[in-house]
């Protein structure tokens, strides 16, 4: 892996660095700083969302950064409570007013769940259900974003296989990305090879784990940093942009932000070894709002 890795996103032969920046989590008052000193270490790959409630901070970290905005990749989503096709584009206007930006290089539908107004009785999200079974009516209004020049790639977050097909039946502009949980503990092989053979980029959430990162701690992944003389993170990172999956490591400290950037080579028996490694685990979750918003995600 190079620093300046990069895979092809969309139909319009545009690239997507391999190794972006997360945000979520990111607490106000740390993560201008974290953006700018990401950008000043090399990412050009900022990922963002409304629902992380710190995109004004974000955007003044990228001005901040230093960088001609034609040098940087950034990504938003749009959160369920806007998948009304009448507030898509207010909702995108919203995050390119707190990001200080004229567009989005990537816009991501955040999860495929629609939120009503208001909430239950038993306080869970109130499920817009017409729109959360056939997300179509609001990936239109997103294709309706690229056409009007502010966003240049649509994509998705959190789909399963069969909600992709379906997604794919009906969309005019076919999703870019799918963002999801991809880590030692959730690497979704099966997952990772349809995506491969049907032309759908991947990009790994929480590819470190939990809070804690207990996969740092790995036997496995602690063999690997050894012998490569560095840290549990950057073999983690490695493998899945090895996967060929855009990674998102998040971080407010500037030594561990410069740390995740740096340049690891895994071997194919490496790579192979962290596979079989990974298959132990099964799929164990870390992120999961299933049953607080009373809505099973990966049924389908």
């Amino acid at each position: 892996m190079s620093l300046g890795k990069a895979f092809n996103v969309g139909t319009k032969g545009l690239k997507i660095p391999a190794i972006g920046l997360g945000t979520w989590k990111s607490s106000p008052g740390e993560v201008a700083n974290a953006v700018k000193v990401a950008i000043q270490a090399g990412y050009r790959h900022i990922d963002c969302a409304a629902i992380y409630g710190n995109e004004g901070e974000v955007g003044q970290g990228i001005k901040n950064g230093g960088v001609p905005r034609e040098q940087l990749f950034i990504t938003s989503k749009l959160w369920n409570a806007e998948h009304s096709p009448s507030r898509v584009g207010p909702a995108l206007d919203k995050t390119l007013s707190d990001l200080g930006l004229d567009y989005l290089d990537l816009y991501l539908m955040h999860w495929p769940v629609a939120f009503g107004e208001g909430r239950t009785k038993d306080d869970k999200p109130n499920i817009d259900w017409d729109l959360t079974n056939d997300v179509h009516p609001t990936w239109e209004a997103m294709e309706n974003l690229v056409e009007s020049g502010k966003v240049k790639n649509i994509g998705i977050s959190n789909f399963t296989i069969p909600k992709m097909e379906k997604l794919f039946s009906k969309a005019k502009i076919r999703p870019a990305v799918n963002q999801v949980e991809l880590n030692l503990q959730c690497a979704q092989p099966e997952l990772v090879a349809w995506a491969a053979k049907n032309d759908i980029l991947l990009e790994a959430y929480s590819p470190l784990g939990s809070t804690g990162a207990p996969q740092l701690e790995d036997p496995v992944v602690q063999e690997i940093a050894k012998a490569h003389n560095t840290q549990p993170a950057n073999v983690l990172i490695s493998w899945q942009v090895a996967r060929g999956i855009v990674c998102l490591p998040k971080s407010v400290t500037p030594d561990r932000i410069r740390s995740n950037f740096e340049d690891i080579e895994l071997s194919k028996e490496e790579v192979a070894k962290l596979e079989k490694q990974a298959a132990t685990f099964g799929t164990k979750r870390t992120v999961d709002p299933s049953e607080g918003w009373g809505v099973k995600i990966w049924e389908d």
